[in-house]
């Protein structure tokens, strides 16, 4: 690994991403493990909203989700069911 907190840090040999660095998880979304960035990030975010309806929960997933992956149209439903598993999982977890 390469860098520093100013610049970056990057791998040495690729220049990429050095992996233990990498922030991506992992969840299935329609049946397909699915890349998701920064998503336990994501989720402490949206549990200080102290939302308690899951449509609220599931759109500011989606929301944050997006802003930070790629979601495609066509899956933005199976994406948002996925996220709110991964939400209560992780509330379940927390307790």
């Amino acid at each position: 690994m390469a860098g520093d907190e100013k610049d970056g840090y990057y791998c040495s040999i690729c220049g990429g991403i050095p992996p233990d660095k990498i922030k991506t998880k992992k969840i299935l979304i329609d049946g397909k493990e699915t890349g998701i960035d920064q998503l336990d990030w994501i989720i402490e975010e949206v549990k200080k909203l102290k939302f308690s309806d899951d449509t609220a929960i599931t759109e500011v997933l989606l929301k944050r989700t997006m802003a930070l992956n790629y979601v495609p149209t066509k899956k933005k439903e199976a994406y948002g069911a996925a996220l709110l598993g991964e939400y209560k999982q992780f509330l379940t977890e927390q307790n």
